[in-house]
C-alpha cells in the first residue's frame, strides 16, 4: 500500500467528515521494522514514528535523528518504571500512561530532567485483562491524579479489541476526552484508521500498512 496511499486515505476521511487534514496526525509504527525500510519511508518525508520498546528505539533512532531533521518518536507499548528516564530522554510522546506508580516516576524524572515528553493516558476500553490500560471507569481519577502530580495530559489512546467493533471502542475514548477537556485522541490502525478519523482520531498508528508486514522471525 504505502506512505502516499495511507496519506491520500487520510486526508479523504478527514474532508468527508468535515475536517482538516492536518488535523490527524500519521505515527508511521516503525517497531520490528529493518532499518532500510524506515529509512525509505524517512525519505518519503515522513517524520512521527512510533516504537513499542524503549531498548529497540534505543539502538535505532539516534543515528536517525542525527541525519534526519524534525523526527518525533512516539512510545506506543507499555513503559516499565524502570525504563521511564530512558524513555523521557528518548521519545517526545507517551501514550501509555497507565498507572499511579508510573505518574508519580515521569512527574519526579521530569523535575530532574527539566523537561517531559507529551503524555496521553493509554484506557483499556475493552477491560481486557491482558492489556495495559486504565479501566474506563477509573479513568477520571487517574487523570485528576496525573494532573495533580502536575503532570499535563494531552491525549488519552485506545487498543480496541480484536474481535469488537471499533467505532464503540472510539467513541468510549472521545467522551472520556471530552468529559476531561482532553483534545488528543490517539486511536485506529492499519485496519480502521478511517472509522477512528470519522469518531475524531488526532492521531492514528499505521505500521503494516505503510511498511508491509513485519518479520518477527
Amino acid at each position: 500500500m504505502g506512505l502516499a496511499e495511507i496519506r491520500d486515505r487520510i486526508a479523504t476521511e478527514a474532508k468527508r467528515v468535515g475536517r482538516a487534514p492536518e488535523s490527524v496526525t500519521l505515527i508511521a509504527v516503525s517497531k520490528v521494522q529493518p532499518n532500510e525500510r524506515v529509512e525509505a519511508v524517512l525519505m518519503e518525508g515522513q517524520r512521527v514514528f512510533g516504537e513499542n520498546k524503549v531498548q529497540e528505539a534505543a539502538g535505532k533512532w539516534p543515528a536517525f535523528k542525527e541525519r534526519f531533521e524534525g523526527v518525533e518518536l512516539h512510545l506506543i507499548g507499555p513503559l516499565q518504571t524502570n525504563k521511564a528516564r530512558q524513555a523521557m530522554e528518548l521519545f517526545d510522546v507517551i501514550h501509555t500512561m497507565d498507572r499511579p506508580k508510573l505518574a508519580r516516576t515521569i512527574a519526579r524524572l521530569s523535575e530532574e530532567l527539566g523537561h517531559c515528553p507529551r503524555l496521553f493516558v493509554q484506557v483499556n476500553t475493552g477491560e481486557e485483562p491482558q492489556k495495559a490500560g486504565v479501566m474506563p471507569a477509573e479513568a477520571d481519577d487517574f487523570i485528576k491524579e496525573c494532573r495533580d502530580l502536575g503532570l499535563v495530559i494531552e491525549g488519552l489512546m485506545c487498543i480496541p479489541p480484536a474481535e469488537e467493533e471499533p467505532s464503540l471502542h472510539f467513541a468510549l475514548l472521545r467522551k472520556i476526552a471530552e468529559r476531561n477537556g482532553i483534545e488528543g485522541l490517539s486511536m485506529g490502525m492499519s485496519g480502521d484508521f478511517e472509522t477512528a478519523i470519522a469518531q475524531g482520531a488526532t492521531h492514528v498508528r499505521v505500521g503494516s500498512a505503510i511498511f508491509g508486514e513485519r518479520d518477527y522471525s
